[in-house]
């Protein structure tokens, strides 16, 4: 009886050692593969918030660290700097909107040298599906809506949601997601125009995406 609770306890230890030896080595031959996919869809991102006729650089390349609370966390934050021909022509800064309906939400908006939002999107979200989830592209439109768009003071008071008296739409059933949204996006385009040059000049420090 013991000899067979050994026995087995030692093809249990032996599997167990298998198995993670396995899931080690299948981290490690598919961890650059991993890594070219994330790099890929961040490219991807960052082509749409800042379109191509607007740089000719390595966005994903040309990234910087920020960390302010305007940006809605304490966390760094990383800032992609846009060039055409050497010139400036926008900024992307991923930024946190920590009042989401079910927690905070990652957000990326493209902002032009003349301050004019050239993109926003979602980066992560866990909003209800089906109702504060109509933030992210692949469900609606509706953050399409930015773009073009600027922050003044002039129009400080347009930035809310349509049931708060501002220009933006809110979702059937669900105000919080887009409310929070709409308030993250400006205070993110208020801080680029409050501190781009600063921002230009920072060096290249994102790690492994930094030359």
């Amino acid at each position: 009886m013991l000899n067979a609770i050994r026995k087995n306890g030692m093809v249990l230890t032996i599997f167990a050692c298998a198995s993670t030896g396995v899931v080690a080595l299948t981290n490690y031959l598919t961890k650059d593969q991993i890594h070219l996919q994330e790099r890929q869809q961040l490219l991807s991102v960052l082509n749409q918030v800042i379109p191509k006729d607007l740089h000719d650089n390595d966005l994903y390349k040309s990234c910087t660290l920020i960390k302010n609370p305007a940006l809605g966390t304490d966390s760094p934050m990383s800032a992609y700097r846009a060039y055409l021909n050497g010139e400036p022509t926008a900024l992307a800064l991923e930024a946190i909107a920590p009042d989401g309906y079910n927690g905070a939400i990652k957000i990326i908006v493209g902002v032009r040298q003349d301050g004019i939002i050239s993109g926003t999107r979602v980066l992560s979200q866990q909003e209800t599906p089906g109702l504060g989830d109509k933030i992210d592209l692949r469900v609606s439109d509706w953050i399409l809506s930015f773009t073009g768009k600027e922050v003044t003071e002039d129009n400080l008071s347009s930035w809310r949601v349509r049931k708060d008296g501002g220009q933006f739409d809110q979702f059937t059933g669900a105000t919080i997601t887009p409310r929070a949204v709409v308030k993250a996006v400006k205070k993110t385009v208020e801080f680029v125009n409050q501190n781009r040059e600063q921002i230009l000049l920072q060096s290249s420090d994102c790690g492994g995406n930094s030359e």
